[in-house]
């Protein structure tokens, strides 16, 4: 029964899911993602749509659990050894761009009057690898879905933009593929895009961005473990002004109950992609399909999304995402110049 009552909220993201790869293949240049296209579909559904009440179970169900169980097969894909030897070249440049993007998120968020969910979301999205990080973070600090697209809207504007332009300031600057990887790599959100950026330089430049991308990946499991331990202080301080009973409260608030087991499967996948050999045909084909997981699971997002929500929050938003990109692209290349890469 409880199948049934699902099915229409998961198969409407499927076959959005399906429609948004269709496009995002027909594209000559891979400049956006299908998570991006199929959320933005979800979105303009959602605002023609009526009663979707029907819908409800499944698109949360989608957008939680399908969400979580995609990001657990992300991590077969990612080999800690071999991002890890590429990812010591990097190490610095990441610690520099992570510390802007989520000190400097922090200021900025505040200052420009947004809830700290969507500035964070914002942050990491910039900080890590755009849409899997937002996607990561988003159930662990309960965030809205509203806060997700909004956060995936003003990170993939940005990504639009430096694809076209890393390139040419690389070459006029005289990079090395090298150093040119290293910067696109640290410096562009989206997975899809820093592979688009990265070959748009050079064969050796993508191949180079790849990796690093990929080693930044890995600091989603530190940062949704420390989200989640924020998350339990802010819940049982709200439980403290409404409640007496520290001891109901401790009972209610533990960690083993906010804690996001799925980034344990996340790095459970990753440590046997590195432990054993895996066929390539297995990784690619995994890889594939928590890519397709992925895009269901913000199409159900954009179900839930509606345009009117979004324009409440005004152009802040892309404002903070504009402002926090720019100086971890100016933050990653003054480090570079002084670590002699440049």
């Amino acid at each position: 029964m409880k199948i049934i009552k699902i099915l229409p909220g998961v198969l409407l993201p499927v076959a959005i899911a399906f429609v948004a790869c269709w496009i995002e293949s027909l594209l000559p240049i891979h400049i956006i993602g299908g998570a991006v296209i199929a959320m933005f579909i979800g979105m303009i559904i959602n605002h023609f749509l009526g009663n979707r009440e029907f819908l409800y179970s499944g698109l949360k169900f989608t957008s939680k659990k399908i969400l979580k169980f995609a990001i657990i097969l992300l991590g077969l894909s990612l080999n800690i050894t071999t991002i890890l030897q590429v990812g010591k070249m990097s190490l610095t440049v990441m610690i520099f761009t992570l510390a802007t993007c989520f000190g400097g998120g922090y200021f900025i968020g505040k200052s420009l009057g947004l809830n700290w969910k969507l500035s964070n979301l914002i942050s990491a999205g910039t900080g890590i690898c755009g849409g899997s990080a937002i996607a990561a973070i988003a159930p662990t600090i309960d965030a809205d879905d509203s806060d997700i697209a909004y956060a995936m809207s003003a990170t993939f504007l940005f990504d639009m933009a430096m694809i076209v332009l890393f390139p040419i300031m690389g070459r006029a600057m005289g990079m090395s593929a090298e150093a040119f990887g290293i910067w696109a790599g640290t410096a562009v959100n989206d997975t899809s895009s820093v592979v688009a950026t990265g070959y748009a330089f050079s064969e050796a430049a993508g191949d180079f961005a790849t990796m690093v991308k990929l080693t930044r990946t890995l600091t989603i499991i530190p940062t949704v473990i420390t989200f989640a331990l924020i998350q339990l202080r802010i819940k049982r301080r709200e439980a403290l002004q409404n409640s007496a009973n520290e001891q109901v409260i401790k009972a209610n608030f533990s960690i083993t109950k906010i804690f996001p087991w799925f980034i344990l499967g996340f790095l459970a996948m990753s440590i046997i992609a590195s432990i054993f050999s895996i066929p390539t045909k297995v990784i690619t084909h995994t890889k594939t399909l928590s890519k397709f997981l992925m895009v269901c699971a913000l199409a159900a997002i954009g179900l839930n999304t509606s345009f009117a929500n979004m324009k409440k929050s005004g152009i802040r938003p892309m404002i903070h995402g504009f402002i926090i990109s720019a100086l971890v692209v100016i933050v990653a290349l003054v480090v570079e110049i002084c670590m002699g890469l440049v």
